[in-house]
C-alpha cells in the first residue's frame, strides 16, 4: 500500500496531515531527530578542534569550520537515508550516525584528521539528550508558543468585545448573580497567561559528561582538561543547561516540568471549551455558518460546536501522553535502561495532537457570535439572582434575619421583578436613596466590576 495520508495509521499523518504543519515533521521526525544528533556531534567536534588543550585535534580555518557546519545545513531526508542504511548493519543509530560522519570528513583533506575525534569519550546520551532538548525548545518556540498565543490574542479581543455583554452565570447549573461575558473569557485568558509564560521560562538542560556521568573517559585521556566548564560552554553555545549530575542519562526533570505546564494549559482549554460549548448549546453564542458545511447527515439544521468537541478529545489525548511521558521518563533503573528511547520518539504526535486542538479552538472562536437578546432573556426570566443584592444591603443596615427572609420568599416560589420591588419596598429602615438604588435594578445592572474585570485584561 503506497504511503500517503489517506493510508497513514496516525492521524496526525493521516486526517491532521495540513493542519499539523511541517514544522513539527522537520523536528521529530526520524529525519529531525538524525538531524538534530547531527547537529550535536559537530558542535562537539568544533568545540574540541578550537580548544588549545587537546592538540591532537587540529584547529580549523574558517573556510574548513564553514564546510563542517553546512554537513548540518545541507542534512536532507536523503542524507537522513544514508544513516539508516549504516544502521541497518550497526543495529545501533548514533553509531550509523558517527560513521555517516566519519564519511563526510574523509573526502575533505582538511577536516579528514578530525575522523578519530567523532564522538570522542561520549555516550550515546551525550548526543541524543542535547537533541531532544533541542527538539523540545524549538517546537516551542516555532509551533507550541505562536499557536497559543494566537489562541490568547483572540480571547483578548473577545473579552473586551464583550465586556459591557451581560449574561446569568450559572454555579452549579443553578442561576447565580450575573456576569458579563467578556469576563467570563478574561478568566480563562488570565489562567492562558499565566501558563504560557511558565512554559516559556522551562529552561531545558543536558549531559555530555560520558558513559555514566563522571567523565570517565575524558579523564584518561586528557587529566589536565577541565570538563565541566568545557562541556558548560559546548551545551550553553546550544542554548541548553548543563546537569552536573546524572547517571548515562539526564534524568529528565525539566522535560516533566515543560509537560506537566502543557497538561495544565491543555486542562484549562479544556475547560474553556465545555463552557463555550455550553454557551453556544444555551444561545449565547451563535456560530458563523459556511454555505457548503454540514452539520448532520440526516437533520439539516444543525450546526454543531465540532471545533471545541475535537479539541477537548485531542487535548485529553495528549494529556494523558504527556502525564506518562512525565512520569516514565523520570524513572530508570540504575545507571540506564533503554525503555526511555522508545517513549521519547512519540513525543512529536503528543504535541501535535496538543497543537491540533489549539488550532481547532481558534477556528472556532472566529465562528462565533453573541447573541445579546439571549442572554438579556435569560437574565429577565431569573430575577431572584437579585436576592443577594438585597439581602447583602439588609446586612449593612442591621435588619433582621435578612437572608432568611430572602430564602423564604425566593426559595421554591415563583419570583417575578414586580414581586421582589414589592418586598423591597416593604422592607424598614433602609435609607430612602438605597430603596431607591435597589428598586431600580434590574439582573442585566447587577454585575460588580465585571466590566472593569473584562476591559483591563
Amino acid at each position: 500500500m503506497k504511503n500517503s495520508p489517506l493510508t497513514a495509521l496516525s492521524p496526525v499523518d493521516g486526517r491532521y496531515y495540513d493542519n499539523t504543519g511541517d514544522r513539527l515533521r522537520q523536528l521529530f521526525s526520524e529525519y529531525g531527530l538524525i538531524h538534530h544528533r547531527l547537529e550535536v556531534e559537530i558542535h562537539w567536534l568544533l568545540a574540541l578542534s578550537q580548544s588549545p588543550d587537546i592538540t591532537e585535534v587540529p584547529a580549523l580555518s574558517n573556510d574548513a569550520t564553514k564546510r563542517l557546519r553546512s554537513i548540518v545545513e545541507k542534512f536532507s531526508p536523503d542524507s537522513a537515508q544514508q544513516v539508516k542504511e549504516i544502521e541497518q548493519k550497526t543495529n545501533h543509530d548514533v553509531k550509523a550516525l558517527e560513521y555517516y560522519l566519519r564519511e563526510q570528513l574523509s573526502e575533505d583533506e582538511e577536516l579528514a584528521p578530525l575522523e578519530g575525534f567523532i564522538h570522542f569519550a561520549c555516550t550515546s546520551w551525550d548526543i541524543n539528550h542535547p537533541a531532544y532538548s533541542l527538539m523540545l525548545d524549538r517546537a516551542r518556540a516555532e509551533a507550541i508558543l505562536p499557536v497559543l498565543e494566537s489562541v490568547g490574542t483572540r480571547m483578548r479581543e473577545m473579552a473586551h468585545e464583550y465586556a459591557e455583554h451581560p449574561m446569568l452565570a450559572q454555579t452549579h447549573g443553578q442561576p447565580a448573580s450575573p456576569t458579563t461575558l467578556g469576563k467570563e473569557i478574561a478568566v480563562f485568558l488570565n489562567r492562558l497567561n499565566r501558563q504560557i509564560e511558565a512554559l516559556g521560562e522551562t529552561r531545558f538542560s543536558a549531559k555530555m559528561n560520558g558513559a555514566v556521568g563522571n567523565y570517565n573517559a575524558h579523564l584518561v585521556a586528557y587529566p589536565d582538561v577541565d570538563w565541566p566548564a568545557f562541556t558548560h560552554a559546548v551545551l550553553e553555545s546550544l542554548g541548553l543547561e548543563q546537569n552536573a549530575y546524572t547517571t548515562q542519562i539526564e534524568p529528565y526533570d525539566q522535560f516533566a516540568e515543560f509537560f506537566h505546564t502543557l497538561i495544565r494549559i491543555n486542562n484549562l482549554l479544556t475547560d474553556f471549551s465545555r463552557d463555550l460549548w455550553q454557551y453556544i448549546s444555551l444561545g449565547y453564542f451563535r456560530q458563523k455558518t459556511q454555505p457548503d458545511e454540514v452539520g448532520s447527515s440526516t437533520m439539516p439544521h444543525k450546526v454543531n460546536p465540532i471545533d471545541f468537541e475535537n479539541a477537548e478529545g485531542n487535548l485529553g489525548l495528549a494529556s494523558s501522553e504527556l502525564e506518562y511521558y512525565a512520569n516514565k521518563l523520570t524513572i530508570s533503573r540504575l545507571q540506564r535502561d533503554l525503555s526511555d528511547s522508545t517513549v521519547l520518539r512519540n513525543m512529536g504526535m503528543t504535541l501535535a495532537n496538543s497543537i491540533n486542538a489549539y488550532k481547532a479552538i481558534a477556528r472556532g472562536l472566529d465562528k462565533l457570535q453573541a447573541d445579546p437578546e439571549r442572554m438579556e432573556a435569560d437574565l429577565e426570566a431569573c430575577p431572584e439572582v437579585l436576592a443577594e443584592a438585597i439581602q447583602t444591603v439588609m446586612k449593612r443596615y442591621g435588619l433582621p434575619e435578612p437572608y432568611e427572609q430572602l430564602k423564604a420568599f425566593t426559595r421554591g416560589q415563583e419570583v417575578t421583578l414586580e414581586r421582589l420591588r414589592e418586598f423591597i419596598a416593604g422592607i424598614d429602615g433602609l435609607p430612602d436613596e438605597v430603596r431607591d438604588r435597589l428598586l431600580a435594578m434590574k439582573p442585566r445592572d447587577y454585575v460588580g466590576r465585571a466590566i472593569q474585570l473584562a476591559r483591563d485584561i
